[in-house]
């Protein structure tokens, strides 16, 4: 049986488009940005989830459980459980994950480090007697 995967967190949070912030921010649960940040984006809660849209500039670290990127990040970037670098994705700094998903176009420009080995359901073939 194939694990279940867990309900994402809702976006309580936005950064929009246009908006420049200077200095760090936390968040719980979800985050999306459009915009601009000037610090660090940290998830205050197990389970955060951070959207970094197309449009959207972080010059700081980032730090949530799933983190999703298809803008540009100038720091480190940590996630815990999921990193999704979608194909606009450009990351100057070094990232660590426990899974990651790389899309064709993604860059990163620092080392990738994974925290543990992401755990894997074992197969079981259909004609196999073990089963």
């Amino acid at each position: 049986m194939w694990p279940t995967r867990r309900k994402a967190p809702p976006i309580r949070s936005l950064i929009g488009e246009g908006a420049v912030l200077h200095g760090d921010f936390g968040f719980v649960d979800g985050i999306r940005v459009d915009g601009e940040v000037h610090g660090n984006v940290l998830a205050t809660s197990a389970g955060g989830l951070v959207v970094i849209s197309e449009k959207a500039r972080i010059h700081g670290e980032v730090k949530a459980a799933h983190v999703i990127i298809n803008g540009e990040v100038h720091g480190p970037v940590h996630s815990t459980e999921l990193l999704e670098l979608q194909p606009k994705a450009r990351v100057v700094g070094d990232v660590s994950y426990q899974m990651l998903e790389m899309h064709a176009g993604a860059v990163v420009d620092g080392e990738l480090k994974p925290l543990k080995p992401a755990e894997r359901p074992a197969l079981v073939l259909a004609a196999s007697n073990d089963a």
